[in-house]
């Protein structure tokens, strides 16, 4: 069916309905009912800008970006490290590492031995030799006079090896290794590796290099047992430091890289091989930086060392420090803690060299080793003493206690009651009184006593009382100086007589023990040598032999004991028969006065 034609002709305009009109669609949201337009129409896809296209036109942006990014962070770590700077304290030094041995010297500087915690004692750099300061620095540090006190490098190598689990650097500064072995605690870490290198540095700035450098030598660990240089000069050269020469210095030097290891050389060849080759390298670099001359590098040649373990000799050694130790603390007003802590040096009596002979010589003596038991006396134990005194002065020059201090701790020369017997005979007929007069109230006298009684009768009458501590020092300071404690004990009568008794002691004597050779300090026999005991025969119980002149009064003294019926106790015992042991005594008394004398003509 046709629908009818609207009214109007054909030019007539149609009239649009109105938007809410009833005959206009219902507006819809479906899409498909969206009305067409150019949001709809599909958009062509856009070229994709290559990266290198972007970065080359944000260039700009991003390097600006990157910059602020950079300066924020150096300024965060600046301020960062200004502040840790600045909150970072310099700590005191370890406890251990400030406390100080004290060290006994004979009569002529030569070490004897220490007594304290740690060996170390104390040096000012004005001690020390230049060139033993620029063969440490040529060891360990060449930048040191000149460096921040800090190694980047170093610090860098440390950080890498904690961070990826390797091997523990070194190359460290010597203010950086002085802060580590004496100021912080050793364990390795990031945190511990900053704080190490912030006191460096602000130990460098605060502190001269000299402080510096004379902290870490009295500090820095050297080998056997010797913290410091003083104590690594006595215990490898047996020299205090400021009479080391350039070639001990360039060693000590080298050893400080692994003390551990080269702390043998000298008796390990293989050690002493490679100690020298890495001398030669500290020598080189000291005369490549003119430390030393030319002419110092030809004429340096590899030096000797001490043996290393100690001997034997070393251990007996300890009955003197024994004596000297205790007279030293009572001379101070000190406990001997105090005295083993305080960083002393004690000068003693002693003369070593004679000392260490007198230790040979005793030691094989005929009748049964000492401190063994002898031929045919099972069980019985032979002991020794030996004392020798400057008349008139009272200085103990020799003072032998024991055979083996590990062993037997006790000393025999100062503490042994030894029965004199006939030991004291001469001295029957003349008054005693003063220090001699407890001879006439002991059956037992100790070697000590019985031989500063024989010193006064060589001294003219004269006693005086023994002492083994010349002077005591400390930070070259002179603290105790001794002064012989004399008083007349006899008159020339009595001492008249007491030769004469001695004398015919001597001339009734047997032939052998007359026949006995000595030589005194002036060349001619001693005024006075006899042998005496307790007991006779095959039952002889002590033995003194004493050989006396205005320079030395010398006594020799044998005993023997055997266990007793309690655990740990010993009673005294008869000595060995084969030979006789005043021959033995005698002999030995002859052997050691002639190591003496002999060595008072060389001195």
């Amino acid at each position: 069916m046709n629908r009818p034609e609207p009214d109007g002709s054909a030019d007539s305009p149609v009239s649009p309905a109105p938007p809410n009109s009833p005959t206009s669609p219902a507006p819809s949201n479906s899409p498909s009912s969206e009305p067409p337009g150019p949001t709809n129409s599909p958009t062509p896809p856009t070229p994709r800008v290559p990266l290198h296209l972007r970065l080359r036109r944000n260039r700009g942006r991003l390097l600006r970006r990157s910059l602020a990014a950079l300066l924020v962070l150096v300024v965060a770590l600046c301020t960062a490290a200004v502040v840790a700077y600045r909150m970072t304290d310099i700590p005191e030094p370890h406890p251990e590492t400030v406390t100080q041995s004290t060290v006994f010297v004979d009569d002529k500087g030569s070490y004897l031995g220490r007594r304290g915690p740690v060996d170390r004692q104390e040096v000012a750099l004005s001690q020390v030799p230049r060139y033993v300061q620029d063969a440490v620095i040529a060891a360990e540090n060449r930048t040191f006079r000149t460096d921040d006190g800090v190694s980047p490098r170093a610090i860098a190598r440390a950080v890498l090896a904690s961070l990826t689990g390797g091997e523990r650097q070194g190359g460290s500064t010597i203010t950086q290794q002085y802060v580590k072995n004496a100021l912080l605690s050793p364990e390795q870490s990031l945190s511990r590796k900053a704080r190490e290198a912030l006191i460096a540095i602000k130990l460098d700035r605060t502190r001269s290099k000299d402080a510096i450098l004379e902290g870490y030598l009295n500090t820095v660990y050297f080998g056997r047992g010797s913290a410091g240089i003083e104590a690594a000069s006595r215990n490898y050269f047996g020299v205090d430091t400021r009479r080391l020469t350039v070639s001990q210095g360039a060693a000590l030097a080298s050893i400080v890289n692994i003390p551990s290891y080269y702390e043998k050389a000298g008796s390990d060849p293989e050690v002493t091989a490679t100690l020298r080759a890495r001398w030669v390298w500290v020598l080189d670099a000291m005369a490549a930086s003119g430390s030393i001359t030319a002419k110092q590098r030809a004429d340096a040649a590899f030096p000797a060392f001490r043996f290393y373990p100690p001997g034997t000799t070393e251990g007996q050694r300890q009955y003197m420090i024994d004596v000297a130790a205790q007279e030293a603390a009572d001379r101070l007003g000190v406990t001997e803690d105090q005295l083993a802590r305080g960083g002393y040096t004690v000068h003693t009596t002693f003369d070593l060299s004679l000392q260490d002979a007198t230790t040979e010589a005793v030691k094989d003596l005929k009748g049964g080793k000492s401190g063994k038991s002898g031929k045919g006396s099972k069980g019985v134990t032979l002991h020794a003493a030996v004392v020798a005194i400057a008349p008139g002065d009272g200085a103990v020059r020799l003072l032998y206690g024991g055979s083996d201090y590990a062993r037997q701790p006790f000393n025999d020369a100062v503490g042994g009651a030894v029965e004199a017997g006939a030991a004291l005979d001469p001295f029957h007929k003349v008054r005693l009184s003063g220090p001699l007069g407890a001879l006439r109230k002991t059956a037992a006298p100790t070697p000590l006593k019985l031989a500063s009684a024989y010193a006064a009768v060589a001294a003219g009458g004269v006693y005086a009382a023994p002492y083994t501590v010349t002077k005591i020092t400390r930070d070259g300071r002179q603290v105790y100086t001794a002064h012989p404690d004399t008083q007349r004990a006899l008159d020339e009568k009595e001492v008249f007589m007491v030769d004469q008794q001695m004398l015919t002691a001597y001339q009734q004597a047997a032939p052998s023990i007359r026949a006995v050779p000595s030589t005194s300090a002036d060349g001619s026999v001693p005024r006075t040598f006899f042998t005496a005991g307790a007991g006779g025969g095959i039952t002889r119980r002590t033995v003194w032999s004493t050989g006396l002149d205005p320079q030395l009064s010398l006594t020799v003294a044998l005993f023997a004991d055997r266990p007793g019926k309690k655990k740990g106790t010993t009673v005294p015992a008869q000595l060995p028969n084969d030979p006789p042991p005043t021959d033995s005594a005698a002999e030995t008394a002859a052997q050691i006065w002639q190591l003496a004398t002999t060595g008072a003509k060389k001195g």
